[in-house]
This record gives C-alpha cells, structure tokens and sequence, in this order.
C-alpha cells in the first residue's frame, strides 16, 4: 500500500493554521509531528481524514504532562480514528510515562474493550432462526430477562483476581451462569489479554455486593450506552489464511463481536479518582489541567489497583455478554461451540519496562497478537495480527472514530432521513431511537482508510474482514 500524500497547498494551510496558535507541524508518509513548547507528539492520519484542531491541542496537552516530582511523558502518539474528547483527552491517544501515571489518559470507562468469537454457522441456517434468536436476545440485552446471580465469594474473587479468581472461586454457580461451560471458559483464558485476570483490590468491591450473601448483578451483562455494541457478523473475506486458520475463523461463517466495558463501577472508580488525584496534587505547586500521579506516591498504587479491580469487572461484563450469545445460539441452533478468538482492553494503563503505557480509545497491538477493529453498524470490521510497532507504542486504533458529534446528531433535535445517515438496510435492535441516529454509520469516519493507514506503517497485518448482521444498542 502506498503512503499517503498531503498536496503541498494542504499541508501549508493546516501548518499555517496551527502555527497561529503555537503548534510546529510536519508531515511525512502519512504521519503528523506536532510540537508546542515542550509538548510533542506524532499522528498517524491518512489524508482523506481532517486533522481536528480541538484534538490537536488535546493531545499536545497531554504530551506536556509533568509532576513535579520528576514524572515525565517520554512518548505521544494517537492512532488514526483520532477525534476529540469529551474529558480533555483525544480519542485515540497513546501516551508512555516514567516516574508517574495519568489516570485522565484512561477516564471513566475503564476497560472498555473488544471480544470476538466465531461459529461454524452458515448464514442460510442462521437466517432461518434469526428472528426467535433476535427475540430472545432483545429480552436477554435490552429488557433485563437474564439472571446474573454472584455469590460475594464469585464477587470479591472475580473484582480482586479477574477471570481466574471467577471460575475458581468454588461457590455455586446460579442463573446465566449455572449453564455456562466453566471447562471451555477455562481452555480460552489465553485468548484474553493478560488472561482477563489483574490484582485489583477488595478495598475497591462496592458495598452493595458484600452486604449479602447472594447478589443479582443488574449492570453485570449489560453493553451499556455510547458506542457499545453487541453485534451478529459474517465472515465475509479471509486476508491471511493461515493465521485465520490459526485462529479458527472461517470465510462464509457467521461471528459475533462486543463492544463493552466496565460499566458502572469502572464510572464510580474513575470519577473518585478525579477528585483523589486534585487532592493529591502538591498544595504549593500550580495545578495543570492534567494531573498525574507520582511513582512512589502510595496514591498511584491506590489508583492502580482500582483501576485493575474495574477492568476485571470489565473482562467478567463481556465474558456475561457473550455467555448469553453463546446461550441462545445453541437454544436456537443446537450444540455449537462458538469459540474465543480474542478478548482485549481499549482504556488501560499497564507497566511497559521502567515506566507505564496509558492507552485512551486504542488497543494494544503487540507482535502476533489479535486486534480487532470495528466499523460502524453499517461497514465492515477486521480482525487484524499485531506486529508490535515500537514507534506507536504497540498499539492500534479502537474503530473508525467519530466523525460527527452525538450532540450534533440528535441533541439539537435534528430530524434526519435514514440515507444521509447511512442507516439504509442497517438492522439496529434498541430500545432508543436517538441511539440509531447517534451511532448511524454517518456519525463515524470510513473504517478503510484508517485500516489501510495503519497497514501502511507496519502497525497491524489484515486477518479477516467481517460484515454487520445485525447489531444491539442499549
């Protein structure tokens, strides 16, 4: 694939432009590096893309983050569905640190993440059943029919230990998950990254779920709101095969991806830690915009290790998500495996050697590792293989990214058809209308471009293009 060329006249506007307000811009091979004061950070961005301003500043921002401690930013990048975001922090950014730890870079929906998993399901069979699987997962998804019953045992293991501490938790298994295959669940931890399974923190288990012995968890198997999505695909095109192969995913066969994280909790955790960094802060320094922690600080553990107690609620809601598919794809369709391709974190912070990598609306795209990238509701997605690119931190976008702002889409009461939208043929099953119109396939950018992007700078390699079916929105 070639790179991508900015005409001459382009690129001296857009450095023109910025360079009003003290940005340095170049431009080579379809990467920007920008630079104000000490902040520096470099952009992968294909040209047909618009380089956004707000997310300009944004980024460079957190490029200039310092503690007075010593912490430091030693690297800033941003991945090519780059838009900005509604906490101060471009969507898109991936940020590496020494000496201190940037929970803004991760916010409020902690572990928000990807899972993939395909079926030995041709679509002529699973049309003929599409209409009672779509009813029971409408009750399951959007109604609140499923029952998600813990044990506070389940809890506190699943909250401190993650996927691991759930299944060997030892306590009795009801609802939901009393029908799960706890052997297979098992065989597919090494398909979730870092095995879904984090030390968080028993300091960190809401009240609500020790207060008694049995729990049913209303959040727990909930896709919750934004772009969040669960959604049914075909397999429409294998790029490498042997890797596919490798990977159990096969042409013509039909696959479901979800899009969720740690709901409530991860929100709850990330808003006290917003006002735990303020207070913090040292008394007598200026308070920047953005504020990180100080390794050494027993506050960065604190924050460490609520962050990690989220994100295992987060590994634990989508393994919820996709036990309910898995359940009602056999009710409908009789024995089918539907194994794990791969499960991963988007907003995560994790150790990298002597400092720590904070990725916000990105993945991590290590050397061989599964990727998975969704369009919108209305375009392909792709599962891709990581190569481990040094440059963007081994990481790679998390989507398209948004094109046009959910206020613009529906909170101004604008009415719009379907076509300008995108949404012709689209299949969206909701309970909220202002939900098709805020993630229409016209809100996101074109996924190709941003795929091809990443191609072109060694970031990923495609393994497979796969087609929405239908999708579920909360």
């Amino acid at each position: 694939m070639q790179p991508h060329r900015y005409n001459q006249s382009k690129l001296r506007r857009i450095a023109r432009s910025l360079h009003l307000h003290g940005v340095d811009v170049s431009y080579h091979q379809g990467v920007w590096s920008l630079t104000r004061g000490a902040g520096a950070a470099e952009l992968l961005l294909p040209d047909s893309l618009p380089l956004e301003r707000k997310a300009v500043f944004q980024l460079l921002a957190l490029a200039d983050v310092q503690h007075p401690a010593g912490g430091r930013v030693c690297r800033c990048v941003a991945t090519p569905d780059f838009h900005p975001g509604d906490s101060g922090i471009a969507i898109g950014s991936v940020v590496a640190t020494q000496g201190m730890v940037i929970p803004a870079a991760v916010g409020r929906d902690i572990n928000c993440g990807m899972r993939l998993h395909v079926a030995d399901l041709a679509p002529d069979v699973f049309a003929r059943g599409r209409a009672r699987l779509v009813s029971l997962l409408k009750q399951d998804y959007l109604l609140g029919t499923r029952d998600i019953t813990l044990h506070r045992r389940t809890v506190s293991a699943a909250l401190t230990e993650g996927l691991m501490g759930w299944l060997t938790a030892g306590a009795e298994r009801r609802g939901t998950f009393a029908r799960v295959d706890a052997e297979q669940i098992e065989r597919e931890l090494d398909r979730v990254y870092e095995s879904g399974s984090l030390p968080g923190s028993a300091d960190w288990i809401p009240d609500a779920y020790t207060g008694r012995e049995w729990l049913r968890d209303q959040a727990l198997g909930t896709i919750g709101g934004g772009n969040h999505f669960v959604e049914i695909q075909r397999v429409a095109e294998v790029l490498d095969r042997r890797k596919a192969w490798e990977w159990g995913v096969r042409a013509g066969r039909m696959a479901f991806m979800i899009h969720s994280g740690s709901r409530l909790l991860g929100k709850s955790i990330g808003d006290v830690w917003r006002r735990r960094v303020t207070n913090a802060w040292p008394a007598d320094t200026p308070r920047p915009s953005i504020l990180s922690l100080s390794e050494g600080c027993p506050e960065l553990e604190r924050y460490l290790a609520a962050e990690r107690t989220a994100a295992n609620y987060g590994f634990l809601n989508r393994l919820a998500l996709a036990e309910i598919m898995r359940r009602r794809l056999r009710e409908v369709f009789g024995d089918l495996e539907c194994p794990l391709v791969y499960d991963l974190p988007h907003n995560i912070t994790e150790r990298r050697g002597a400092g720590w990598v904070t990725r916000k609306g990105a993945c991590p795209a290590h050397r061989d590792q599964p990727v998975i990238i969704p369009g919108s509701m209305g375009a392909s997605s792709f599962l891709m293989r990581g190569l481990g690119a040094p440059r963007f931190l081994e990481s790679a976008s998390h989507g398209a990214g948004r094109a046009r702002s959910r206020f613009e889409l529906s909170r101004r009461g604008a009415r719009w058809d379907a076509d300008p939208l995108g949404l012709s043929g689209v299949d969206c099953i909701t309970l909220r209308e202002e939900r098709r119109i805020e993630e229409a396939p016209g809100a996101y950018k074109p996924i190709g471009p941003v795929i091809e992007a990443q191609v072109s700078a060694g970031l990923v390699a495609p393994v497979a293009r796969l087609e929405p079916v239908l999708t579920f929105k909360g």
